[in-house]
């Protein structure tokens, strides 16, 4: 069958994942959560819950990238216990793919089909744990989809010019414990992947940055949230592909384009 070369995981999936994890209602439009993480977290802490959620979502990075330099992951792979195939939604561009991922909605209900960045009416992540009493909050760079979507709901943003100031900030959030879901937003291998190639010298060097930040994260939760039962995500948006001339893109629907992997890590409290 034609759809055999795709993931059969849905990233619709992890909006309710992330609200089960933290005892809440999963958003209106929302399916089931992808068991295989409520699993391990019941495993890790003895029930399906966490007390915090820390999401990092470099953007592009395809399954092909990790299939091909899978020996650069290693710090992504030494901090989680579960990696899984997803798929990502048409068209496989960053702020449709964020919607989909934080609503738990396809595109044709949460409104962006295309390169958009509308602040979205739809119910989301971040309104369920809202009203659950809990504490979101969203560390991105100034204009990219991450610091236009998911605008006017009562909960914090910090937005940088660089990619550096969004780890730094996020590391010092971890540090305050202030927050139950933490949404890190980095766009460098994107960045570079478009300029140069999805294999080029500097989109290499960017994708060895994600490493190290989401190595550096984990760090810190062992670090600060000791008293926590915290679930820590390497979560993509969608791949890419090579195009003429030898410049990275994406959009399409195509495997390079639509599946990508996804990493869990569950950090027991002491």
């Amino acid at each position: 069958m034609e759809n055999e070369k795709f993931n059969s995981i849905s990233i619709t999936g992890t909006a309710s994942t992330i609200t089960a994890l933290l005892g809440a209602e999963s958003p209106k439009c929302a399916g089931k959560p992808i068991s295989h993480v409520l699993e391990i977290a019941q495993r890790a802490f003895g029930k399906a819950r966490a007390d915090r959620v820390f999401m990092y979502n470099p953007d592009a990075v395809a399954m092909w990238i990790f299939q091909k330099y899978t020996s650069l992951f290693g710090g992504v792979l030494k901090n989680t216990q579960l990696g899984l195939p997803v798929k990502t939604v048409m068209p496989s561009v960053t702020p449709v793919c964020f919607a989909s991922m934080y609503t738990g909605a396809l595109p044709a209900i949460h409104g962006i089909q295309s390169y958009t960045k509308p602040v979205l009416k739809t119910d989301t992540v971040f309104d369920a744990l809202i009203r659950a009493g809990k504490k979101p909050v969203i560390v991105a760079t100034e204009g990219d989809s991450m610091s236009k979507i998911f605008l006017e709901r009562r909960m914090d943003y910090f937005f940088y010019p660089s990619v550096d100031e969004c780890n730094e900030k996020a590391l010092e959030l971890i540090e305050k414990d202030e927050h139950d879901l933490i949404a890190l937003y980095n766009g460098n291998y994107d960045g570079m992947m478009h300029k140069f190639s999805p294999w080029g010298t500097e989109a290499i060097d960017a994708l060895k940055a994600n490493v190290k930040v989401f190595e550096q994260i984990a760090e810190s939760i062992r670090s600060h949230w000791k008293n926590r039962d915290t679930a820590l995500f390497f979560a993509p948006d969608h791949g890419c592909h090579e195009i003429d001339g030898g410049l990275g893109s994406h959009g399409l629907e195509m495997p390079e384009d639509m599946n990508i992997m996804h990493f869990y890590g569950m950090f027991p409290a002491e």
